[in-house]
């Protein structure tokens, strides 16, 4: 059952999901070479603690840290670790907050140093996806055709779009009805009404769309080991169009600064 939300609750969802923008501005003013995803799970701790808000991915489904970090051939869940990050990597930092109940669930694929340029295009193209997702979310429409639109743009640039991991509803439970895939055929699914609040997380790989789960239980990576890269934003449905909850705004200031 989909659960729609009034006006406040989602301004008390708005504001779970800056406190997750926030943070991620702050690992955009540190993340780099030579630093490690240890390093920025403690700092993302830190920040979420200080405004007010819990650590939303730690604990839960017994996940043992507040970052997904998923570098490279990763595509999401990737426990963060000691290795430090080099010049040409790209790392995927996924982060969750609660405030006032209401969960954040917010991402963003980072570029280390001197990213080889295809690379780089994989990460535009990605959120580009992410946009055209976002798009699609206006009542008139139908769940599936989030999916649909983020397929035809990953595609038409040759890249895989994971199947088996998806986006979803948010509000009192990280994990809420409707699943939102991203791909997918034009009229399907749930009829998008007001009130709809969702995470759209696109997950492209630059090759294959095929995956594979580490032996920890979480780490999920591409099965020819190119890379992927996951944007993600929160996103609710007003007066018939979409709503970010989320924004890019601190980690761009951020990178603008460096």
């Amino acid at each position: 059952m989909i659960i729609y939300k009034t006006e406040e609750e989602i301004e008390l969802m708005r504001q779970a999901a800056q406190v997750v923008s926030i943070t991620l501005g702050e690992i955009a003013k540190v993340i780099g070479p030579g630093v490690t995803g240890l390093e920025l799970d403690k700092l993302a701790e830190e920040c979420i603690r200080d405004h007010g808000a819990i650590p939303g991915f730690l604990g839960l489904y017994d996940f043992p840290n507040t970052l997904c970090i998923s570098p490279n051939a990763e595509v999401v869940h990737g426990i963060p670790n000691n290795k430090p990050y080099e010049s040409g990597d790209i790392v995927s930092v996924d982060c969750g907050a609660i405030l006032n109940e209401y969960y954040g669930d917010h991402a963003y694929t980072f570029e280390i140093g001197d990213v080889k340029p295809e690379i780089r295009e994989l990460c535009k193209v990605t959120k580009e996806c992410l946009d055209k997702g976002i798009e699609a979310t206006r009542v008139g429409n139908r769940i599936s055709d989030i999916g649909y639109a983020i397929q035809q743009h990953a595609e038409a640039h040759g890249y895989g779009v994971v199947r088996e991991l998806v986006g979803h509803g948010l509000g009192k439970t990280m994990h809420e009805e409707p699943q939102v895939p991203n791909y997918g055929k034009r009229g399907r699914g749930k009829k998008i009404k007001n009130g709809l609040t969702i995470a759209i997380e696109p997950m492209i790989n630059m090759g294959t769309e095929k995956i594979e789960q580490l032996s920890d239980g979480w780490t999920i990576l591409t099965r020819d080991r190119l890379p992927s890269a996951h944007f993600e934003h929160d996103v609710a449905v007003v007066d018939g169009k979409p709503v970010v909850l989320s924004t890019f705004k601190y980690i761009e200031e951020a990178l603008a600064n460096k």
